[in-house]
């Protein structure tokens, strides 16, 4: 049995573009660095691979703070464009005593507004996987320079994440039908499903019922603390999730599909791809933050204390 996303391919090291929202996120203590897209990507570079996310900051402090601390984090902030007519995202953060977050975005900032270069073009026709969400789709500037990029990429991953009022299900769809691989939550699975006629009551029935509407046989969805299920064509894998105490679930499960896309390029047992995905999410969900620092030995050690 192959790697599912590189195959047979005898290289070990996996180039990953990351395209969307970058911004920041501020908590009631503070702001932090935010993004789904960026989330991913930060993990994927904690864990050895080399990521980069193309995205666009405005000509703020802001901005700049923003393009300092991804510097910092190891990442090539050339791939985030400077907007000058456009402000830096921000978000506000709600948590309740779950630690389960709501967001209140800007709107028609940078990230809305990344316009099709020739640098942006070359890395996503060099990379071997090239992962998008939602939220980008959410206006036309931004939506157009997605297709035009998923036209280059070799190995598509749609990672959705629906915040209202900022998606359709047209837009869903359509980027549903190019990817390779859905990842999505278990509401979003069956808000979707429902929107497109599915009229099915299980999780993996609707599962099905997307996989055949979009053609896509490669469909991962999280199930909070009750942990993920993956379907790789016509297989499943299961993880229960794992005890912890929640701090606060901002970036778990982006961090989720960073430690995924990880081990799917660098294991041919997909079991434990799923078990260490799951892993790395519960991690980020008893930290504060999208992206606390989190080794692989601390990973390790979780999955297996004894």
């Amino acid at each position: 049995m192959s790697r599912m996303i590189l195959g047979d391919k005898s290289s070990q090291e996996p180039i990953v573009s990351c395209f969307g929202e970058v911004l920041w996120d501020y908590f009631p203590s503070g702001k932090r660095l935010g993004g789904a897209p960026l989330n991913v990507c930060l993990r994927l570079k904690s864990l050895g691979v080399n990521a980069e996310i193309l995205s666009a900051v405005g000509a703020d402090v802001l901005g700049s703070e923003l393009l300092e601390d991804i510097r910092e984090r190891g990442l090539d902030n050339g791939f985030v464009l400077v907007n000058a007519s456009k402000k830096t995202s921000t978000v506000e953060v709600s948590l309740d005593k779950g630690g389960s977050a709501t967001y209140e975005i800007a709107v028609d900032t940078a990230w809305d507004n990344i316009e099709l270069s020739p640098k942006l073009i070359e890395r996503v026709a060099s990379s071997d996987i090239f992962v998008y969400g939602s939220l980008v789709a959410r206006s036309e500037v931004s939506l157009n320079t997605l297709r035009k990029l998923i036209e280059l990429s070799k190995f598509n991953v749609f990672d959705v994440n629906l915040r209202k009022p900022h998606y359709s299900l047209e837009s869903l769809v359509a980027l549903m039908k190019a990817a390779d691989f859905i990842k999505l939550n278990d509401d979003e699975l069956f808000e979707i499903a429902g929107a497109m006629g599915s009229k099915f009551n299980s999780l993996e029935q609707n599962i099905e019922f997307i996989a055949n509407k979009t053609a896509t046989s490669n469909i991962c969805v999280t199930k909070g603390r009750h942990g993920a299920v993956l379907k790789v064509a016509d297989k499943y894998y299961y993880n229960s999730g794992y005890m912890i105490n929640v701090v606060d679930t901002v970036g778990a499960g982006d961090s989720f599909l960073g430690s995924l896309i990880y081990q799917l390029c660098n294991t041919e047992d997909t079991q434990y791809a799923v078990d260490f995905a799951c892993a790395v999410g519960a991690l980020v969900a008893q930290n504060q933050g999208a992206t606390p620092e989190i080794s692989l030995h601390d990973i390790q050690a979780f999955m297996n204390p004894i």
